[in-house]
C-alpha cells in the first residue's frame, strides 16, 4: 500500500485561507467527509480536538498533523491542506504552520494503513520536501511529490535491510533507540526519522524500534541492545525498561527526539549518560511532570478498569445464560443452579467475576509501582472481596468494589515507599528487591490495611441493618427508594450487600411486605447497567470508544440483575456516574413499592418476571428509574476524552 492509496486528489486543498487553527480543523474534516471516510464529521472533530488537549500535533518546521481513531471513520484515510501564509497552531518550535496532513484511523485493531501513515511522517522529516508540498500548485503535482519521495524512501530502505544482511563491520559508535507516543501515529514515527537522520550525518549506527499504534516495529533484540554503546529512550508513554538494565540510557521526550536529535546523540557519544538499573519501574520520558494530581488519579485507576472489564463482561454473560437455561420452578432460591448445564455456566462466569476485584486493584497497583505493584494489589482486591480481618483472616466481611480501589492506590503507594526507603540499601541487594523485599513486605503490608478496612465495612453493615429493620414499619415508597439506591451505591460493596441481606431476611417472613421489599431490591440492581447501556447511545459524547462498545453489554446484565456490569464505569468516573445512578435506582426502588409489585425469588432478573406481581407496572418502574439515571449520565458526566 502506497500512501496516495490513502490521500486521494479530492482529499487535497492547495492554498487555503484558514483564519485560526478550528477553521483548518474543519477544512480537513470537510475533505474526509467528501472523499468519503467518515460516518460522522461532528463525531470525529471531537476525537480531533480531544487529541490536541493533549498537546499540539503541529510538530514543527511550518508542520501540522492533526490526527484521531474514532468509530465515525469508516475507512482509514488522509487529507491534506497547504496554507501558504501561516497560522498559528500551538505549534511546538513556536512558528507559523502551513503544510496540515489530518490522519482518519478507525477505532479498531490496527491495520496496513498505520505502517504507510508512519512512512508520511517520516518523510516530512526532510524540509525540502515539505516545501514543495507547500510550493505544489495543483493537487496532481502535490501526489507526484508524494509518490517520488516515497520510491526514494523504499529504496533507501531495501539498500538499509540489505546492509544489515551483510556482515557486520566492528564499530564503536553503535546506538539503539526506542520512540513512542500516546497514538503511536505520528510523533513516535517523526522521532525515529530524526535520530536515524542525524545519527548517519554523525556517522553513528542506529537502530530505532518504533512503538507504534499498529504494535512494535523494528524490535530490537537483546543482543543488539548488548552491543549497543547507548540507548537512547524518547518516549511519552509507558514502555518496559527492564530489557536496558546496565545500559547508558539517555530518556528524553518525542519532541526533544524531533527537534534536537544532535544533542540527544552527542550526550551518548560523551559517555555521560548515566547506567541505568532497573527495579521494576517502567519508565518515560516526562513521566507527566506537568498532570495535576487527579489525572494522574484518574490514568491509574483507567489502567484497573481496562484490565477489569473483560471479566466483567465475560463474567456477566456467562452469568445470564447460566439464567436463561435453568428451570426456576426447580428451586427458586437456588435459580441459576439448579440444571447442571445451567450449573456448569454459572461456575464460569462466577470464576470470571471472581478475578474482577483483584484484577482491578492489581492494576491500579501496577499503574503507579509497575510490576512490583501488581502482587500486592492484587493480593489487596483479594482480601477486598473476601473480607479478611484480623478476627477471621480466612474471609468475614468483604469490602468490594470500593475496598478494591482502595487496596489499588494504597498498595501501589506501599511499593513506591518501599522502593525509596530501599535506596539506602548497597547495590549488591539491588537484585532481590523486585523479587524479594517489594512482594514480601508489600503483601504483608496491603494485607494489615485490609483487614483494618474490613471491619469497619461490617460494622456499617450492622448499623445499616438497623437501620432498615426500624424503617421497614414506616413508609414502605420511602423504604423502596432507599433500597434500590443501596443497590446502585457501591455496586457489590457494603451498602449493596447490606440492602440484599436485609430483602434475603425479609423474604423469610413469607409476607407481602417482605416481598414488596425484594422486588424493590433487585429493580434496584437492575437499573445501573441498563442506565449505562442506554447512557452510552444516546449521550455517546461522554464516554470513550471503548465504553461505547461496551455499553449495550450493559442491557444483557442488567436485565439479568447483574448491578456489577456498571462498576467499570462507576470506577472510571465516581463522582458523576455514582449520584446519576444512585438516583435511578432510587426512583425505581419507590415506584415499585408504590406499585406494590412483589418478588419472592432472590434473584434472577428478567427471568423471574414471570413469577412477579404487578409485573407490568415493575416494568415502568425499571424502564423510568433506568431513564432518570440515563439521562442524570448525560447532564452531570463530562464529554470524554480519548487517548
Amino acid at each position: 500500500m502506497k500512501i496516495t492509496d490513502l490521500l486521494r486528489k479530492d482529499g487535497i486543498a492547495l492554498g487555503v485561507g484558514a483564519a485560526d487553527q478550528n477553521a483548518a480543523i474543519d477544512k480537513l474534516i470537510e475533505l474526509h467527509t467528501k472523499v468519503g471516510n467518515l460516518k460522522d464529521a461532528e463525531e470525529f472533530k471531537k476525537a480531533i480536538l480531544a487529541r490536541e488537549e493533549k498537546g499540539s500535533t503541529a510538530v514543527g518546521m511550518g508542520i501540522a498533523v492533526p490526527h484521531g481513531k474514532s468509530a465515525a471513520v469508516v475507512s482509514a484515510g488522509v487529507t491534506a491542506i497547504t496554507i501558504p501564509e501561516g497560522i498559528d497552531y500551538k505549534s511546538l518550535d513556536g512558528n507559523p504552520s502551513k503544510l496540515f496532513f489530518m490522519i482518519a484511523a478507525p477505532d479498531t485493531a490496527a491495520d496496513t494503513h498505520l505502517e504507510v501513515l508512519s512512512k508520511l511522517m517520516t518523510l516530512l522529516m526532510d524540509q525540502s520536501f515539505s516545501q514543495k508540498l507547500i510550493d505544489a500548485k495543483t493537487p496532481e503535482e502535490f501526489l507526484d511529490i508524494i509518490d517520488k519521495k516515497e520510491a526514494e524512501k523504499d529504496a533507501a530502505e531495501a539498500a538499509k535491510k540489505a546492509a544489515a544482511a551483510a556482515p557486520a563491520t566492528p564499530s564503536v559508535k553503535k546506538l539503539v533507540g526506542v520512540t513512542a507516543c500516546p497514538t503511536g501515529i505520528a510523533h513516535t514515527f517523526m522521532a525515529a526519522e530524526a535520530l536515524e537522520l542525524k545519527a548517519k550525518e554523525m556517522g553513528f549506527d542506529i537502530k530505532v524500534e518504533k512503538d507504534g499504534s499498529g504494535g512494535a516495529k523494528d524490535v530490537l533484540t537483546a543482543a543488539e541492545i548488548a552491543e549497543a554503546d547507548a540507548v537512547i529512550v524518547a518516549a511519552d508513554k509507558n514502555i518496559d525498561m527492564g530489557r536496558f538494565d546496565g545500559k547508558k540510557v539517555i530518556i528524553a521526550s518525542t519532541k526533544e527526539a524531533i527537534h534536537g536529535p544532535e544533542d540527544l546523540i552527542k550526550k551518548a557519544q560523551s559517555g555521560s549518560a548515566s547506567v541505568y538499573h532497573h527495579t521494576g519501574t517502567v519508565t518515560k520520558a516526562d513521566d507527566s511532570a506537568n498532570e495535576s494530581v487527579g489525572r494522574k488519579a484518574y490514568k491509574h485507576l483507567m489502567n484497573g478498569v481496562s484490565h477489569m472489564l473483560p471479566f466483567v463482561i465475560g463474567g456477566g454473560i456467562l452469568i445470564a445464560i447460566a439464567f436463561l437455561l435453568d428451570d426456576y420452578s426447580i428451586d427458586p432460591s437456588n435459580f441459576g443452579s439448579n440444571t447442571p448445564v445451567a450449573a456448569w455456566f454459572k461456575s464460569i462466569g462466577g470464576a470470571a467475576f471472581g478475578f474482577m476485584l483483584p484484577i482491578l486493584a492489581g492494576f491500579i497497583a501496577q499503574s503507579i509501582a509497575d510490576r512490583p505493584g501488581l502482587a500486592v494489589g492484587f493480593v489487596g482486591g483479594y482480601l477486598a472481596s473476601t473480607g479478611a480481618t484480623f478476627a477471621a483472616p480466612g474471609g468475614d466481611v468483604p469490602s468490594a468494589f470500593l475496598g478494591a480501589l482502595v487496596a489499588g492506590f494504597v498498595g501501589g503507594y506501599i511499593v513506591l515507599g518501599l522502593r525509596k526507603i530501599c535506596e539506602v540499601l548497597p547495590p549488591a541487594l539491588e537484585g532481590i528487591k523486585p523479587v524479594l523485599i517489594y512482594p514480601l513486605i508489600g503483601t504483608l503490608l496491603i494485607g494489615l490495611v485490609m483487614c483494618l478496612i474490613n471491619p469497619v465495612v461490617g460494622a456499617l453493615n450492622a448499623w445499616i441493618s438497623n437501620v432498615l429493620t426500624g424503617m421497614s414499619s414506616g413508609s414502605i415508597i420511602l423504604l423502596g427508594a432507599l433500597l434500590g439506591a443501596m443497590m446502585a451505591t457501591d455496586m457489590g460493596g457494603p451498602l449493596n450487600k447490606a440492602a440484599y441481606a436485609f430483602g434475603l431476611a425479609s423474604l423469610a417472613n413469607q409476607n407481602e411486605t417482605g416481598y414488596m421489599i425484594m422486588a424493590a431490591i433487585m429493580v434496584g440492581g437492575m437499573v445501573p447497567p441498563i442506565a449505562i447501556a442506554i447512557a452510552t447511545l444516546v449521550f455517546k459524547n461522554k464516554f470513550t470508544a471503548a465504553e461505547r462498545k461496551s455499553g449495550p453489554v450493559n442491557f444483557i446484565m442488567g436485565l439479568s440483575f447483574i448491578t456489577e456490569g456498571a462498576i467499570p464505569y462507576a470506577a472510571a468516573d465516581p463522582l458523576h456516574v455514582i449520584p446519576s445512578l444512585f438516583i435511578g435506582s432510587g426512583v425505581a426502588g419507590a415506584l415499585s413499592m408504590a406499585f406494590k409489585c412483589t418478588l419472592m425469588a432472590p434473584h434472577g432478573g428478567i427471568f423471574v418476571f414471570p413469577v412477579v406481581g404487578n409485573v407490568v407496572m415493575y416494568l415502568v418502574a425499571l424502564l423510568v428509574g433506568s431513564l432518570v439515571g440515563a439521562v442524570l449520565l448525560g447532564i452531570l458526566k463530562k464529554n470524554a476524552q480519548e487517548a
